[in-house]
């Protein structure tokens, strides 16, 4: 009994935010008011809640429609389906992220990994909006010994502009003696900072004297390692660099402001 009160209060919250959005009209069960929003659909309840907690009754919960998706900016679209690594799934990910915010600018990175004896496929992608950096990774599993079916995983994280603390830009340039600004790097890191994530690294301190064996204890340093994304043009091409050094100076830019 408890149970089905909180999922109907549940319920009626989300049915008094989405008509407090402006929603034209609802679905229930036997009722109608009229046409759906543009871009929305609407699930079940018995689709999205625990198993043995349903209701006979339409749930209003707004669920995003493949509109969202085709809404994302052509090339952005292009450069995830030419990737040809769940191309779909990707962007429907990252488009919840980004919400009705613009894309101002975006890098994706399509790199192989190493799990052990097994080569698998990661995709990156790092999308700016006015005020967000959004960061997707997707990664596919394949299937075990102990019956799981083989899966692909994606997650995004948005972090606000003004908390960007840190941006490193690593040029590697062959032939330096002879480079002007047509000149290419051959690999390009971009390293972003905003402090959740900072890694340690230690290793005994010494006093400089060969013959001391006193313990001294441990020296390091600590650094910010929140995202980090190697671009090479032996791996990701001329475009993919050129990508890169654009959502760099597009990142530097907006992190100044």
């Amino acid at each position: 009994m408890a149970v089905e009160w909180v999922v109907e209060w549940v319920v009626e919250w989300a049915v008094e935010c989405w008509w407090d959005a402006g929603a034209s009209s609802l679905s229930r069960a036997g009722v109608s008011g009229g046409a759906d929003p543009p871009g929305h659909c609407w699930i079940r309840a018995d689709e999205v809640l625990e198993p043995g907690v349903t209701m006979g009754v339409m749930a209003d919960f707004p669920v995003t429609s493949s509109g969202l998706t085709t809404a994302m900016p052509g090339d952005l679209r292009a450069a995830v389906e030419r990737c040809g690594y769940y191309p779909s799934l990707v962007l429907h990910s990252l488009a919840l992220s980004v919400g009705n915010e613009s894309i101002t600018s975006f890098l994706v990175h399509h790199e192989a990994t190493f799990d052990r004896d097994e080569l698998r496929r990661h995709l990156t992608v790092v999308l700016l909006t006015p005020t967000r950096m959004v960061i997707g990774h997707t990664d596919d599993f394949p299937a075990d010994d102990q019956g799981s079916p083989a899966h692909a995983a994606t997650s995004t994280e948005a972090v606000r502009i003004e908390r960007l603390n840190s941006v490193v830009i690593s040029h590697v340039i062959d032939g330096p003696e002879q480079y002007d600004d047509s000149v290419l790097p051959r690999e390009l890191v971009i390293s972003v900072g905003w402090g959740a994530v900072s890694r340690l690294d230690l290793e005994p301190a010494s006093c400089g004297d060969p013959d001391c064996e006193a313990d001294h204890g441990y020296t390091g340093s600590s650094s910010v390692d929140d995202f980090s994304v190697l671009v090479a043009t032996v791996n990701n091409k001329i475009e993919g660099v050129e990508q890169a050094l654009a959502f760099a100076a597009t990142l530097s830019r907006v992190t100044t402001q």
